[in-house]
């Protein structure tokens, strides 16, 4: 199945520091404004399967913090930082087309 664009919302709506957990069909996904750079990450800790991106979010370090268990995941590659998980989960490519901001998923 080829890749799909699905819309997340206007480039206006998720200024630097924040995010947005998105739904397509049975995945869950963060975007993240990493300081200017949109990023997206599975909504899922490897660890125990529990929600990850309403979890701390760093935008100095672009990291967020499991909120469970405190591992910390590199929003740029979905690796773990910290333990207890040490399996990476999946990011997801993020573009801008004409002020909107669209995830890439397959």
């Amino acid at each position: 199945m080829p890749a799909q664009l699905i819309d997340i919302c206007p480039i206006s709506e998720l200024p630097p520091g924040e995010r947005r957990i998105v739904e397509w069909e049975d995945l869950e996904i963060g975007v993240f404004n990493c300081a200017g750079k949109l990023l997206a990450i599975e909504d899922r800790c490897s660890h125990d399967d529990g929600p990850l991106a309403e979890g701390e979010f760093d935008q100095e370090q672009c990291t967020v913090e499991c909120p469970r268990h405190g591992s910390r995941f590199d929003l740029r590659t979905g690796r773990p930082l910290t333990l207890p998980a040490y399996v990476p989960v999946d990011t997801f490519d993020v573009l801008v087309e004409d002020d909107m901001i669209k995830l890439e998923v397959e």
